[in-house]
């Protein structure tokens, strides 16, 4: 699971114009989440539960790179053009999460520029841990059915 909690570098000051933004949504276990490709318009932080990031791969289906729980962010297509989701997520258990509107939050950091700073930072964070974190799973899965890697 990642260790990087987005609402966690965002200080006090800015959390509470950025939590009115937020609803609260729940997904039962084995629910679709988003599909890689579609809209990114929104983007959730989990509260209670499991979430599984995938990856679709031609002949042999989903392949699951990372598992996301509570205080974890999911989603993070929404700020960048063309807002196109990069993985799909299922619920692996019952989900309980905060839900942000992509483009009200980035209205919201247009008009407050430090806080808009401060959670593109952390979203920048987030997205180096899942990188790495992609990454080896990807050699893993190689690794398991191709033998070991050339040296």
């Amino acid at each position: 699971m990642g260790s990087v909690r987005l609402l966690s570098v965002v200080p006090r000051d800015f959390r509470a114009p950025l939590m009115s933004l937020a609803r609260e949504v729940g997904f039962p276990a084995d629910a679709r989440v988003c599909e890689a490709g579609g809209v990114a318009d929104r983007f959730w932080v989990v509260r209670s539960g499991v979430v599984s990031l995938d990856v679709w791969v031609p002949g042999r289906g989903r392949l699951v790179v990372d598992s996301l729980g509570p205080g974890d962010l999911l989603g993070w297509s929404w700020l960048f053009p063309p807002f196109q989701w990069d993985f799909g997520a299922e619920a692996f258990t019952q989900v309980r999460a905060y839900e942000f509107d992509g483009a009200s939050v980035r209205q919201l950091c247009d008009m407050q520029p430090a806080l808009g700073v401060m959670l593109l930072r952390g979203v920048a964070e987030v997205l180096a841990e899942r990188l790495g974190t992609t990454r080896a799973e990807l050699v893993e899965q190689h690794r398991t059915h191709s033998g070991p890697l050339p040296s």
